[in-house]
């Protein structure tokens, strides 16, 4: 990221002056669209859920993508190119991940995509993506067998799609990290384990679940819930019978939230603890007072302790979002930006334009991206993984998230 003129373009922002131009007629290479008297219109891809129980999170994905786009375009960061956003709804469906994957393939002007939020859409999406070269950087996706494998678990990792990157860490770090505060920080000997049976809360629950058996915890029982449903009231009471004095659930807020209340009306006054899924404002507002003392693990550190971040926040501010940029603002940045460095290397490479095989060769230099952005020091390992592994344990107190712990996993 290019910290030196974010303050430079708030007022702009704030007034509305920066606009983004049109996709001009598309070619045929993938190489972006004519425009701007000779100039080239490129559109970074943009797939989370808009709307539904968990748009708060997927509004600012988008919004934070925006911003570098508007960012980029204002610096001229990438000479003679010009970027657009093009920001579709996948309701937190794989299947309507799937259709937009598709559709962003479509569009030869696509050089690069940000997202998903969910891992059970990015499933669906990667084949599409990785069949057409076009690279894909995720800001939230967690799950470990994107990037390595379904059998990482077992020591043999390997690398599925090499257009899927992330800038998040991976649950095979968030789940140990959180198992080991909730252990040796806050003393918890025994858990009830909850989980929503998805891709992302069934895969955090078993990495929980692990570490904590190897600390020494105790597992004194374990349930699925059907996310689809609000009344949790039959699994509160099981877990008021069995005694834990805490429960960890692999799930997302929209869940979380009334479960916190359910479990503490059902008389089991203990926290519930949760991964990034359930990290958001709207876990809160959900939960109500019962929320009090419950935690959450969030990916990296706190955006507004970050001094990398300090022109970000002061920007998203001044842009007027209506939407806070949430768990993932910092990262859905950093993902948009890391597209803008590949496309500038690509158009340096090849004597200041695109080449016929543009998203194929931006791709390749995704692997090689490296800058300081809004969440620290942003590159990729072999896998595609985000080097920066670092975690924040919250709390709610006093009706928002407090940070009480920033660090990494240590095995």
């Amino acid at each position: 990221m290019r910290q030196r003129s974010l303050i430079a373009i708030t007022a702009a922002l704030a007034a509305g002056a920066l606009t983004l131009t049109a996709c001009g007629s598309r070619d045929e290479d993938g190489g972006g669209s004519d425009s701007n008297g000779g100039g080239t219109t490129v559109v970074i891809g943009v797939d989370a859920p808009l709307t539904g129980d968990l748009s708060a999170l997927g509004l600012g994905i988008k919004n934070s993508v925006d911003l570098a786009a508007k960012t980029a375009n204002k610096e001229k960061t990438v000479e003679g190119v010009t970027f657009k956003v093009e920001a579709l709804d996948d309701q937190a469906q794989p299947s309507s991940g799937q259709q937009n994957a598709t559709k962003l393939v479509a569009d030869k002007d696509v050089l690069g995509v940000v997202g998903p939020l969910n891992s059970s859409v990015a499933e669906s999406m990667q084949k599409v993506f990785d069949d057409a070269k076009l690279v894909e950087v995720s800001p939230a996706n967690t799950n470990p067998a994107l990037t390595q494998g379904t059998k990482w678990n077992g020591g043999e990792k390997a690398r599925p799609y090499k257009s899927y990157f992330r800038t998040a860490t991976t649950d095979a770090i968030q789940g140990p990290f959180a198992a080991q505060y909730v252990y040796n920080d806050a003393k918890k000997k025994s858990v009830y384990v909850i989980d929503d049976k998805k891709t992302y809360g069934a895969g955090l629950a078993a990495t929980f679940t692990d570490e904590f058996k190897k600390l020494g915890g105790k597992v004194v029982g374990t349930q699925h819930i059907d996310p689809d449903t609000k009344d949790f009231s039959a699994v509160a009471t099981q877990v008021k019978s069995s005694g834990a004095d805490v429960v960890y659930y692999g799930g997302e807020y929209p869940q979380a939230g009334p479960l916190s209340k359910q479990i503490k009306a059902a008389g089991a006054k203990i926290p519930l603890v949760g991964g990034d899924g359930i990290y958001s404002a709207d876990f809160i507002k959900l939960a109500g007072a019962s929320g009090t003392g419950d935690l959450a693990t969030s990916v990296g550190a706190p955006v507004e302790d970050l001094p990398s971040a300090k022109e970000f926040v002061a920007s998203y501010k001044a842009a007027g979002y209506k939407e806070a940029y949430e768990a993932y603002g910092g990262y859905s940045y950093d993902s948009a930006w890391a597209i803008i460095e590949a496309v500038k290397k690509v158009v340096e490479d090849n004597d200041g334009k695109l080449p016929d095989d543009a998203r194929a060769k931006v791709t390749e230099a995704m692997q090689g991206v490296t800058f300081d952005g809004v969440t620290g020091k942003v590159a990729f390992d072999e896998y595609g993984d985000a080097t920066n592994k670092q975690l924040t344990v919250y709390s709610v107190e006093g009706g928002t998230w407090k940070a009480v712990k920033s660090g990494t996993y240590t095995g």
